[in-house]
């Protein structure tokens, strides 16, 4: 199988492709600056375009792409960055590979369980209504969805990864709560009972695989292991898992002191369980927070 992939350089994009090209699959990698050397082709999101020659024939395409939503204060600059780089760069996206003459037959895009919202103690999976366009972080999933519409009406078989908090050593969120963790200094975030649905990289990587070759998967698809947590749980494992105290919570107030609107992301509830992977015979090698910090705390890379 020939697949493209946007965001290829990633924490996700560059373990699947890894994954993909170990299974002995061909992999083209996007990029927004000029194409390097076989393997990649150029695209540049703000119009769509790619070059469709050293793109060639693909059977699948996986959309990674997204400006970074944690990486600082939501300025409305920022906030526009971040809506646009899903959204409209999703639907121009689209709408050149619709206009292929053999355009791909399946297309996994990224999204994220904050298309919910904050939806507290609620049991969510994919049949969930998504939360109000009035939530800042719903609104950019819900748009970002959207956006493959143009791709799905030539025909293809479109999956929205639902993706949760990403385990991982050295990227994504985990990346960050490390060093005050190692330090001692790690704490539930206001009063830890929002939930938190996570999955591993490994896992996230093979639901990707899944996904592209499983003709059962299309639309919602959440991307979560099967054992959400509350935050005041995962403070106590990833403690646990560092043998190290986690005994200084952090006020509510003192996030919306520090991370102005950003506070909301950190605090929002999702209690999401993965119904189709699992409905599909999916088996998450990590189930346990408990184990999957273990194996990812144990790993070098």
């Amino acid at each position: 199988m020939r697949i493209a992939i946007t965001g290829s350089t990633g924490l996700v994009g560059a373990a699947l492709v890894e994954a993909l090209q170990a299974a002995g699959e061909e992999v083209v990698r996007l990029v927004r600056e000029e194409a390097s050397g076989p393997g990649q082709a150029r695209w540049d999101p703000s119009s769509g375009a790619v070059d469709l020659h050293a793109l060639g024939d693909i059977d699948a395409f996986v959309h990674l792409a997204g400006e970074n939503v944690a990486g600082g204060r939501w300025t409305n600059a920022r906030k526009r960055r971040i809506h646009d780089s899903r959204g409209p760069a999703t639907t121009r996206l689209c709408e050149t590979l619709a206009e292929m003459e053999r355009p791909p037959k399946v297309l996994i895009s990224a999204s994220a369980t904050g298309v919910y919202g904050d939806r507290g103690d609620e049991d969510l999976d994919e049949q969930s209504s998504v939360g109000s366009p009035e939530d800042f972080l719903a609104k950019v999933a819900a748009d970002w969805e959207e956006g493959t519409r143009p791709l799905e009406r030539r025909g293809a078989r479109v999956v929205h990864l639902r993706i949760g908090v990403v385990l991982a050593k050295h990227g994504g969120a985990l990346a960050k709560m490390l060093p005050p963790f190692r330090l001692g200094l790690g704490g539930r975030l206001g009063d830890g009972k929002h939930w938190m649905s996570w999955i591993s990289l490994d896992d996230l990587v093979r639901a990707v695989q899944r996904a592209l070759a499983d003709d059962r998967l299309r639309g919602p698809v959440l991307a979560v292991a099967p054992n959400p947590v509350t935050n005041v749980a995962f403070t106590r494992a990833l403690g646990a898992a560092l043998r190290r105290p986690t005994i200084l919570p952090v006020p509510r107030f003192m996030l919306r002191l520090v991370f102005g609107e950003m506070a909301d992301m950190l605090l929002s509830s999702q209690r999401a369980h993965p119904r189709r992977l699992l409905e599909a015979g999916f088996e998450f090698e990590h189930a346990r927070l408990e184990e999957a910090l273990r194996v990812t705390l144990q790993r070098d890379t």
